[in-house]
This record gives C-alpha cells, sequence and structure tokens, in this order.
C-alpha cells in the first residue's frame, strides 16, 4: 500500500541529523506492514497532484497553529475535504490531528491549560489505559460532528479521533523516548515550557510508551478502515 505523507513541518535542525525527519519516523513506526512511502513537503507548498496520488494520507506534526494564518493551510484543509469525501484513509498526528479536526468543522485552541510535554498516561473509549510521548500547547476543543473520541485523559479531553474515513491523534507515537530526552535538552531552561514538566518529562524518558501499539493501530486503519486501540505498554 502506498502511503503519502504530508509534512507540516520538521525535526528542529539541531536534531535532524541524529533522529531524522518526520516521515523518516513515520517509516519507521509503520514498518513491517508492507507500506511504501513518498513524502510531500507541504509547509513549503509542495503539493499532491491530487488525493489519489497515494492510497492513504498521513499528516505530520508542526511547529505551526493549524489557527494561524500560513500559505499552506487552506490548501492543506481542502485537501483533506477531498480526501474525505473520496473515501481516502486518512491520519493525521499532533498538528495532523488538529487540521484534520478544523478542516471538518471543530475547533482547535492555544490551550489556556498549557502545555502537555512527555510521557502522558490515556485512557482508550473502552477504558483501556494507553501511555505515549506529547508536546503540544494547542488541542482539538470542540471535535466536528462526524467524529468519536477514543482516547483521552483531563487534560486533553480529545486525544484521538476517529472519524469515518480517518485517524487522528494529539501525542506523537512516532517519537520515542530518546527524541523526548533531546527535545527537553534541547529545549530546557528557554523559559517557553514550565521548569516543572521539564523535570518531569527528564524523569519519564526511561519509561516503556505504547507507541509501537498505536503505531499498529494507525497500521491496522490503513489496511483495513478499522479502528482498534490496544496498549500493551511495550516499548
Amino acid at each position: 500500500m502506498h502511503i503519502g505523507i504530508l509534512q507540516a513541518g520538521h525535526t528542529p535542525p539541531e536534531l535532524v541529523e541524529a533522529r531524522g525527519d518526520f516521515d523518516a519516523m513515520f517509516a519507521d513506526l509503520l514498518a513491517g506492514h508492507g507500506f511504501r512511502f513518498t513524502s510531500w513537503d507541504v509547509e513549503r507548498m509542495d503539493f499532491p497532484e491530487g488525493v489519489h496520488a497515494a492510497e492513504g494520507w498521513l499528516i505530520t506534526g508542526s511547529k505551526h497553529g493549524a489557527y494561524e494564518d500560513h500559505p499552506f493551510i487552506p490548501p492543506l484543509e481542502a485537501f483533506v475535504r477531498r480526501a474525505h469525501a473520496a473515501r481516502v484513509p486518512l491520519a493525521g498526528i499532533c498538528f495532523g490531528h488538529q487540521i484534520v479536526a478544523q478542516a471538518m468543522g471543530g475547533r482547535v485552541v492555544k490551550f489556556p491549560g498549557g502545555w502537555s510535554v512527555g510521557r502522558r498516561d490515556y485512557v482508550t473509549a473502552d477504558g483501556a489505559p494507553m501511555a505515549l510521548n506529547a508536546w503540544h500547547q494547542d488541542q482539538v476543543v470542540e471535535p466536528p460532528e462526524t467524529a468519536r473520541t477514543i482516547l483521552s485523559n483531563a487534560f486533553c479531553t480529545h486525544a484521538a479521533l476517529a472519524y469515518p474515513h480517518a485517524l487522528t491523534v494529539q501525542p506523537h507515537p512516532e517519537f520515542g523516548n530518546d527524541l523526548i530526552g533531546d527535545y527537553v535538552a534541547t529545549r530546557r531552561g528557554t523559559g517557553t515550557y514550565p521548569d516543572a514538566l521539564m523535570e518531569q518529562a527528564a524523569r519519564d524518558v526511561g519509561r516503556p510508551t505504547d507507541r509501537r501499539a498505536f503505531g499498529d493501530a494507525i497500521a491496522r486503519f490503513f489496511l483495513t478502515g478499522e479502528v482498534r486501540l490496544e496498549a500493551p505498554h511495550a516499548a
């Protein structure tokens, strides 16, 4: 299956050589399922010819807000709506989660409760625990009518959404603990993030997450259309 990765952002320059760019992280997360990948740098206005240029689409994270005024935002929203209308499966992560919701009629804000940084515990719609790495302040506060919430916690009510033809998640299953450790090391003390959050994130770097389980859920969605979250704390 051919998956198109729509890059709405990039790994910070100081980390990209060691950790790879976002598209490489997703290729690793989804490895072993028979996918092949093509990337388009939509942040720099490099868009596919149409929604059938790949058999499924994945929108990455970004340093930008979905509600901000950037040239790539309107055409990306239009692409989301066309893909949904054509029933082409679409996954969105962090910014991707937000832009899909916004494009489909939901509301995204800079959350007044502040940042979510590092390993976070969530609960699936079936009541199962799931731990994933997060790095965000923006979040979806009003999902579209076509979406149902399938992952949440007290800080982020709509941490993952399932649509008829889309699966999106606010935290980052593609972020391994090593990358989170790098983010903490390079951003600690900059004044952007509360010290207590960064200290906790640093302490949690060694704890396991369910990133591989969520990667399997994304792969299953692409291959079968089924949304099912299973969380055996694996890696």
